[in-house]
């Protein structure tokens, strides 16, 4: 091994840390930002926690956790023996800048157009009878299936432990803001959301995810599959190429599908999605993604991969639809910092819901997005739904206020965990042409591959037999998949809608209807 070059060696110099503030997030945030933006270069290596705490005087702690959060996503690796080095990255490094004027030619031009000439004054309501005969056929085509019925089972997908969720907190907090409402509150709204939990939401992600938003660029929505929609009537021409992974979250092409988009499916590696692939579609200029847990199957996208997908939509001016929907469930270390924290020129819109920490009934999400698309989304949003209603909005601002947000994510996270390891423990081997349990470190699903697309059918219909549910992995596919149908063929298992007593006894009915 070649000694690294004196050039390569670290200088603390210009890193200032507030001793109010988290010293080890500031530390991370500021060591990141360097790796990013080249001052950092791959190959320089890091001194000991030891040593970079006594140079900065903090603790060695604060340095080890800074250090912990580096290692996981990426950007630093240890030589054994050697140290603790900057990661070798890709030379997509994106140097901070500000957003250009040109961001808001990025809106489809027909809509921007209808956007300005029918304010939400003048309202334009359409008969059926004029719809557009190609419109009624997307709709057709790309309809949402129905979500399963009654009470959460073993082993429903993108249900959370939300009978864990703090009903009678949530209960006193709305009681007293109906005991004695805001008038103000009770008029129409700003469409873009209640300010005090846009603020909070802004709050939130600045500690959690390490994104550098504000309360402005945040638009309040009714979950995330209406922030999605959102991004697809504003982003999407007819005709325009979008990006999705393949497999992939169904509802999501479905809602670009009906916008117009021509939907082409990209594979998913054990890094993410296929950057080279993307690059090969001439007219796409808009990709949706699940970074943070892939969807369905789990894949947590690297370093490497986010900054490769980044620099594809700098080099063609497109759009990242970012949907983290179950960031928040990570079972080593702080979440992974999204896309989003990582975009320097304005191409990410992110898009959140509580839908996964608190119960998906509760319809509430958020989109995040580049300051000079708030205003468009928030006016073709009123068009619909003027703003969504009051009380939950200021129901969630206190109950994120009070602290009762932070302790329901540690405690459902917690949950979240013990039912995985439940699942993981029970699990019934040796099962004819199913594969191996994957590892889990991140979301509230595995998935597990199955041989056939025959034996996949015959085992989920086996379960649904003994009142257990599994998702097959083949439903997430496109259906003009190249992909041979039986290497689409999986099990896609949820775990954490019921707890730990309810996961066991399914489990010993999927034995006994799997292995008789």
């Amino acid at each position: 091994m070649t000694d690294t070059p004196l050039s390569l060696s670290f200088n603390p110099a210009g890193i200032e840390l507030d001793p109010r503030q988290g010293l080890s997030r500031q530390l991370y945030q500021a060591l990141r930002v360097r790796v990013l933006d080249g001052r950092l270069a791959s190959g320089t290596r890091l001194p000991a926690s030891r040593d970079l705490a006594a140079a900065l005087s903090i603790s060695r702690n604060s340095v080890v956790r800074a250090y912990d959060q580096l290692y996981a996503e990426g950007f630093i690796e240890g030589r054994v023996g050697d140290g603790t080095y900057v990661a070798q990255l890709p030379q997509t490094a994106l140097p901070a800048k500000k957003l250009s004027t040109k961001v808001s030619t990025g809106l489809s031009t027909g809509l921007s157009t209808t956007l300005s000439t029918n304010c939400l004054d003048l309202p334009v309501v359409p008969s059926s009878k004029v719809i557009h005969s190609g419109a009624l056929q997307r709709v057709e085509n790309n309809h949402l299936a129905l979500p399963p019925s009654g009470p959460p089972k073993a082993f429903r997908v993108g249900v959370p432990a939300f009978d864990l969720f703090p009903f009678e907190v949530w209960a006193k907090l709305n009681a007293a803001f109906w005991r004695k409402p805001d008038l103000q509150q009770l008029c129409y709204g700003d469409p873009a959301g209640d300010a005090r939990l846009r603020g909070m939401i802004a709050a939130y992600l600045r500690s959690s995810r390490g994104m550098q938003c504000t309360a402005e660029q945040i638009v309040i929505t009714s979950g995330a599959q209406q922030g999605i929609s959102l991004c697809a009537q504003l982003l999407v021409e007819p005709g325009d190429g979008v990006a999705i992974e393949n497999p992939g979250y169904r509802a999501a092409g479905h809602a670009f599908a009906v916008a117009g988009g021509r939907l082409h499916g990209v594979s998913v590696d054990s890094e993410g999605i296929n950057c080279a692939e993307l690059e090969g579609l001439r007219d796409c200029r808009l990709a949706y993604v699940t970074p943070s847990h892939q969807y369905p199957t789990g894949v947590i996208m690297s370093l490497a991969r986010r900054l490769e997908l980044l620099a594809w939509a700098e080099r063609t001016q497109g759009w990242i639809v970012e949907d983290d929907y179950d960031g928040e469930y990570r079972y080593s270390g702080a979440p992974l910092a999204p896309l989003a924290a990582l975009d320097r020129q304005g191409r990410v819109l992110y898009v959140g819901t509580f839908g996964k920490v608190a119960f998906p009934a509760l319809r509430l999400g958020y989109l995040v997005l580049p300051p000079g698309l708030v205003d468009a989304f928030s006016r073709r949003r009123a068009v619909d739904v003027r703003h969504s209603e009051v009380s939950t909005q200021a129901v969630m601002a206190e109950f994120i206020a009070a602290g009762h947000f932070q302790r329901h994510i540690r405690r459902m996270r917690r949950a979240a965990l013990s039912r995985r390891n439940a699942l993981l423990a029970g699990w019934p081997k040796d099962i004819p042409g199913v594969g191996s349990l994957p590892t889990v470190a991140a979301g509230l699903h595995m998935t597990v591959p199955v041989d056939s697309l025959a034996r996949e059918q015959e085992l989920v219909e086996k379960a649904a037999s003994v009142e257990v549910e599994i998702n097959p992995l083949s439903s997430y596919w496109l259906p003009d998949s190249t992909r041979p149908v039986d290497q689409r063929a999986g099990l896609v298992l949820g775990f954490a809608a019921v707890p730990e007593a309810d996961i066991e006894s399914a489990l010993r009915r999927l034995r006994s209807a799997w292995c008789c």
